[in-house]
């Protein structure tokens, strides 16, 4: 299929978004505390000085990792793009640079139901954008990559139910998404090698 004069080349997004989710990604170790210790910390010291943080950041970065992968392998499946693709995935993008904000406030008020809710409607968000801009790449049928980009959403969903209610049971839920990339694995073709 030859590309309409007025397509864009996809690849060329592959640099913006290197450099979003790179920030992005740097960005989530910023909200970490500074612990100033009046004496030599313990385990447990520095378990409460960084332990829910450090999940938070270490669950934000492995999702915008899979997201970054999910990225850059539709990318190439999709080599061209319309105007209206090029801008879903410039809002793709946008719902990336939030992540350190979001992640922040999840890291330090866990246990708040209203920001439990935030951080689980933005990941549900970003998953939501990434199926999406799956499915008009791929078309219409089955596809291995569109069941693994759609299992986050499935899993952030709930999640952020669960968040409204239980929110120190949430991370578990969006822990969950990780599967995306087993899913991803198992379905796909094995390569005659």
């Amino acid at each position: 299929m030859t590309p309409a004069p007025s397509d864009f080349e996809m690849r060329k997004l592959e640099s913006l978004s290197n450099t979003i989710f790179g920030v992005a990604m740097t960005l989530l170790a910023y909200d970490l505390p500074k612990a100033q210790f009046t004496h030599v910390p313990d385990w447990n010291d520095l378990f409460h000085a960084f332990g829910s943080r450090l999940l938070g950041m270490v669950l934000s970065f492995i999702i915008a990792g899979i997201f970054w992968i999910s990225h850059h392998r539709r990318l190439t499946r999709q080599p061209m793009g319309s105007r209206g693709i090029v801008m879903l995935n410039l809002v793709f993008l946008l719902s990336i640079i939030p992540l350190p904000v979001t992640d922040g406030l999840y890291g330090n008020y866990s246990f708040s139901s209203a920001v439990a809710v935030l951080y689980g409607l933005h990941l549900t968000v970003i998953a939501g954008l990434n199926a999406l801009l799956w499915r008009l790449a791929l078309g219409p049928g089955y596809h291995p990559e569109l069941l693994a980009a759609s299992f986050p959403l499935l899993v952030f969903i709930p999640g952020t139910v669960v968040a409204a209610y239980e929110p120190r049971y949430a991370v578990w839920f969006w822990g969950v998404a990780f599967l995306a990339l087993l899913i991803r694995r198992l379905s796909s073709p094995r390569d005659a090698t």
